[in-house]
């Protein structure tokens, strides 16, 4: 397939566990504050909320604070933030395997793509300046200050697929995480899955089109057949 026929297609990726991964230290930035405030976390509530924005999962998932009161949520989620920052700030960030040749592809081949993450502008902001994406994506991000609803809400994809100015259905996400499937499919985009975070019989059957282990299984030609199904 030629370049030209990939003129209206685009790529949206999810951050954590598609492009870097900074798992451990979201882990240990969660764990940390938890110990700060005398709050108990599990391995298990840590687990079920990653992905999902401090606003639903500090007091849907840790029972930290109550939905009706927004300032202790967005103070807490600050206060994780901050440690989350100086933890990658102290490590050594690289992007995943395959994710470079990927985005050099598609670069190529002329299919732009654009970021969509439950995190904060300056935590991607982190992200690419450490590993260099910043190269690729540029001013195409969208985070969690710019849109109103969370994932599973698509409202991220959606405004994501418009900064590359393209259609969602002739968008494909790129996601880890349960929410962020449910997220591209509410936006009408197809979503390719990699087992980065959660096993592979766990995305099976979440709508996803292609399940991966790693993003070395694809390339600029296999995402252009998968939209095309």
């Amino acid at each position: 397939m030629q370049s030209s026929s990939f003129s209206d297609l685009g790529v949206v990726f999810d951050l954590d566990g598609v492009l870097i991964d900074s798992h451990d230290q979201h882990e240990q930035s969660w764990f940390q504050l938890a110990d700060q405030l005398g709050k108990s976390l599990t391995k298990e509530q840590f687990k079920r909320s990653f992905g999902m924005r401090n606003e639903m999962c500090i007091p849907d998932v840790f029972g930290w604070a109550t939905r009706n009161d927004p300032e202790t949520i967005r103070e807490l989620g600050e206060r994780k933030e901050e440690f989350y920052r100086k933890l990658l700030a102290e490590g050594q960030l690289e992007p995943l395997p395959g994710v470079l040749a990927l985005v050099e592809g598609l670069k190529e081949a002329g299919i732009p793509i654009s970021l969509g993450s439950s995190t904060s502008r300056k935590n991607i902001e982190v992200c690419f300046a450490t590993t260099g994406l910043d190269s690729f994506f540029g001013e195409n991000y969208t985070g969690a200050e710019d849109v109103t609803r969370g994932k599973p809400a698509p409202d991220v994809f959606l405004e994501a697929a418009r900064k590359i100015d393209r259609s969602p259905e002739n968008c494909l996400v790129i996601e880890d995480a349960h929410v962020g499937i449910e997220a591209a499919l509410a936006a009408g985009m197809k979503a390719l899955a990699v087992t980065t975070t959660h096993p592979l019989e766990s995305l099976v059957g979440t709508g996803a089109s292609r399940i991966v282990d790693s993003l070395e299984e694809v390339n600029s030609d296999s995402i252009a057949t998968l939209l095309a199904e």
